[in-house]
């Protein structure tokens, strides 16, 4: 009977222990559930975040790529105002020469002022940084210069050379802008 009674003893320990696991297991999954809950929140919570940002950053993107877009547009159109505006007193100039043609009749004080007309014109150009080609006597450089013709050289040192210039060439700031047009010796 003495057994009898520990083995129902040890049942019910056993049987109270077993309630009480699942219990703690309940609880315990309870807890885990909540918890996992509370992950899923802020999952949610830090994409929503992050979408937000994301869509803030393109938005200041694509503004900064309208204005930049636009200020180039406005530099584009403005570019030359500042050529332009220093060319204005050459106008002025020519002007002043055309009409002195018209009631001078000193040919040579007319040729002066054109000649000092052409002299201004040449500085401004050298100070905005347009450079003519020099092309006397020199080597044939395709770099700077574009053949038109060859002829046959007067001399055999002037093969290869440039012997007469049709149009000047121009560099701006060491760039060319207009190629020279030569005749070259052959």
């Amino acid at each position: 009977m003495k057994k009898q009674k520990h083995t129902e003893e040890a049942a019910e320990v056993k049987e109270g222990c077993e309630n009480c696991e699942t219990t703690q297991a309940n609880e315990s999954s309870e807890q885990n559930g909540e918890q996992i809950v509370d992950e899923i929140e802020q999952i949610k919570q830090q994409c929503t975040e992050l979408n937000d940002k994301n869509l803030r950053l393109m938005a200041e993107f694509d503004n900064y790529r309208k204005r930049t877009l636009k200020e180039r547009m406005d530099l584009i159109k403005t570019a030359g105002e500042k050529v332009l505006v220093d060319m204005l007193p050459l106008v002025d100039d020519f002007e002043r020469g055309l009409k002195a043609m018209e009631t001078s009749e000193d040919v040579q004080a007319v040729k002066d002022g054109v000649e000092l007309i052409y002299s201004k014109f040449i500085a401004f150009l050298l100070q905005n940084g347009v450079k003519a080609i020099s092309t006397e006597n020199g080597l044939f450089d395709t770099e700077f210069h574009e053949a038109i013709t060859t002829f046959p050289a007067p001399t055999e040192d002037l093969k290869g050379k440039i012997i007469d210039c049709a149009s000047k060439g121009y560099t701006l700031n060491d760039k060319v802008i207009r190629f020279s047009k030569v005749v070259v010796g052959e």
